[in-house]
């Protein structure tokens, strides 16, 4: 039998099945407490480490391969929570993306991947792969047969995003897991809206789990941070990719997504919670046309989000009637909500897709994409409900 100690130390198989989320939030990827020093790692601000002849250290440790004390820490953490043999911290979500699918493809190789992407993935994979000679099918995953028809014998990768940006939509991983593995593909999901707490892909199937980790695992609005989690093989290529372009993760944003995490179980108990009950609020009030919130009855996907999801977050989007005059009044108005693009923090923000995510877009685009002028996304921080309700309340009488 180990040691907690030990097993907070080698972060084993079985400590991670005997830990809740919350228990590995803590302690998964901590050193071995010894008398005397601290509790927390501090921050080791080098960029490089004594390592005199062959043998004298497991490997080469160098702050640009991703494997200085902080960000190895923070890995063995997101790893746990995840439940995969491995996970890399690197400098932004859009790495985490970029170094995951040059990892698994080379040129020929083709890509299936969801219409339901954020906005700078699907550009990614559009218009920057083909000049590597990748090219991507977009695909509706909301059409049962959509993933099987697009496969070609150079399929490499099928990529989804679940709930996704801005109208909270949740699609079915377990559809592109099963061709997948037919196909000797990999399946990559970007589950940033709903943190491992919510969700944990792999026990879907789901090879490379990534997110922006600037959002719900940083916490704070105070690190930009992306992850990239699977099994060692996957991982290690993607770390090679890392060499090799060189986004690693500071080793101070390091110690910050780690604090951020400790506290990740509770935050998003909170998000869940102050989410649902605004959109429920929202739903009913006058001069909104739609409320997008998987946890409400309206959702169309509302069946599968309780099958899939341990809670619904804390994004909410809405459309109102006055459109994008009445958006902007609308965020004008607002007071203890706050402006600004990203999501995740601890202070509610709100922001309008036309204007951020989905700015290149036309507006005949938008609208078929279920983002009319007049949509506006929330992300619910942890401030009380009430007050977020009567802030919103006079913003909606202002936007009409």
């Amino acid at each position: 039998m180990k040691s907690v100690s030990e097993e907070r130390t080698n972060d084993s198989p079985e400590a991670r099945e005997a830990w809740g989320p919350g228990t590995l939030g803590v302690h998964a990827g901590a050193p071995e407490p010894r008398p005397g020093e601290a509790v927390v790692l501090p921050v080791v601000q080098s960029s490089t480490f004594f390592w005199n002849a062959p043998g004298d250290a497991p490997e080469l440790r160098y702050s640009r391969y991703g494997n200085n004390p902080n960000q190895v820490a923070v890995a063995k953490k997101l790893a746990a929570l995840e439940g995969t043999e491995a996970s890399l911290a690197v400098a932004s979500g859009m790495a985490a993306t970029a170094l995951a699918v040059l990892a698994v493809t080379r040129a020929g190789d083709h890509v299936v991947a969801s219409k339901h992407l954020y906005g700078a993935t699907s550009t990614f994979l559009a218009d920057e792969m083909p000049h590597r000679g990748v090219t991507t099918t977009f695909v509706d995953p909301d059409e049962t047969c959509a993933w099987e028809s697009a496969m070609r014998d150079n399929t490499r990768i099928l990529f989804l995003e679940t709930p996704t940006n801005p109208v909270m939509r949740v699609f079915d991983p377990r559809i592109p897991v099963r061709l997948a593995r037919q196909a000797g593909a990999v399946t990559m999901m970007d589950a940033t809206f709903a943190s491992p707490i919510n969700l944990r892909p792999a026990r879907l199937g789901v090879d490379i789990v990534i997110h922006s980790a600037t959002k719900y695992l940083g916490g704070h609005s105070d690190l930009i941070a992306g992850v990239v989690s699977g099994s060692r093989e996957l991982i290690g290529r993607v770390q090679r990719m890392l060499v090799l372009y060189g986004p690693a993760l500071d080793p101070h944003a390091a110690w910050l997504l780690e604090r951020g995490i400790k506290t990740l179980s509770v935050r998003m108990a909170r998000h869940n919670r102050s989410g649902l009950e605004l959109a429920a609020w929202l739903e009913g009030r006058p001069g909104i046309s739609r409320v997008s919130y998987p946890g409400l009855a309206s959702h169309p996907d509302r069946t599968l989000a309780g099958e899939l999801l341990d809670g619904f977050g804390g994004m909410v989007g809405f459309v109102l009637e006055s459109g994008g005059a009445g958006a902007d009044a609308f965020c004008r108005n607002l007071e203890v909500a706050r402006v600004a693009p990203s999501l995740g923090g601890v202070e509610t923000l709100v922001s309008q897709p036309r204007f951020t995510s989905h700015i290149g877009l036309t507006p005949e685009e938008r609208t078929q994409a279920g983002i009319p002028d007049g949509f506006v996304r929330v992300s619910v921080g942890l401030e009380e409900v009430r007050d977020l309700q009567r802030d919103f309340t006079r913003a909606l009488e202002a936007s009409r």
